[in-house]
């Protein structure tokens, strides 16, 4: 599991300085656009709405952009996207999980495959991977919210079923449909949390050197550039040193 927190650390430290930030904000709208249309248009009665919400603001996204996405899912006149799932693998045999939402899947097949081809990986059937991972939810507080036991005694009240205590965050886990539940239970107990989020959870990880780690980031970067691509997992493990040097 050590592959999957890391990666989430560059995710981290890359989103702090990038900037994408314009590219994130149209992705996390997209999410709060589609969620206010699937349901209610209130975030405490729509939990994916809620998510979404919640998604964003840890992401410092201003409150104006969040509203005028849920306004726009209420005034008719959002567009209307599909959700679709890829899957593939990417350099050294590495799983990877493409979610995407789009609004013409032709052109968002051509390009996620053409990006897959070009960077040393190539696109499977769905299903050809998702066996690899396990859908989970995912709740990330700061190392500072407790010391490992305090987040342990919180995540097992709250009906989590795992953690993971790094330098740098706490991970916790629990079923996919329980996950708004637990994270209401959980910012009861601890506060905000820094994300809460549905996630691919790896089963089984691959071993990456550093020249696969640098293959890899370029397609899962590629992959991230596509404005139709929400959200892109990779099962790799990699060494601290290796994740060091990247």
């Amino acid at each position: 599991m050590a592959g999957h927190s890391k990666w989430a650390n560059i995710q981290h430290r890359k989103g702090r300085q990038d900037a994408v930030r314009a590219k994130l904000f149209s992705k996390l709208s997209k999410e709060i656009t589609v969620a206010a249309k699937m349901g209610d248009p209130d975030p405490e009665k729509n939990p994916r709405l809620r998510l979404a919400v919640k998604e964003a603001k840890a992401q410092s996204m201003p409150k104006d952009n969040i509203d005028r996405a849920i306004k726009k899912a209420m005034g008719g006149d959002a567009e209307d996207y599909e959700e679709i799932r890829y899957e593939g693998y990417g350099p050294g045999g590495v799983a990877v999980i493409v979610e995407a939402m789009t609004d013409n899947r032709n052109r968002t097949a051509s390009n996620v495959r053409s990006t897959f081809s070009k960077n040393g990986g190539n696109l499977g059937e769905t299903g050809s991977v998702g066996f690899m991972f396990e859908r989970k939810g995912e709740v990330v507080y700061p190392a500072d919210a407790g010391d490992a036991d305090t987040i342990m005694m919180a995540a097992i009240e709250a009906g989590a079923e795992d953690v993971e205590s790094g330098e740098d965050a706490h991970y916790i886990w629990c079923a996919d449909t329980d996950l708004n539940e637990v994270s209401n239970a959980l910012e009861a107990a601890l506060g905000e949390s820094e994300a809460t989020r549905l996630v691919w959870k790896p089963v089984t990880t691959t071993e990456m050197d550093l020249e696969g780690m640098q293959k890899l980031m370029k397609l899962i970067e590629a992959l991230e550039d596509d404005d139709d691509v929400q959200r892109v997992t990779a099962n790799f493990e990699a060494s601290d040193e290796v994740m060091a040097e990247l």
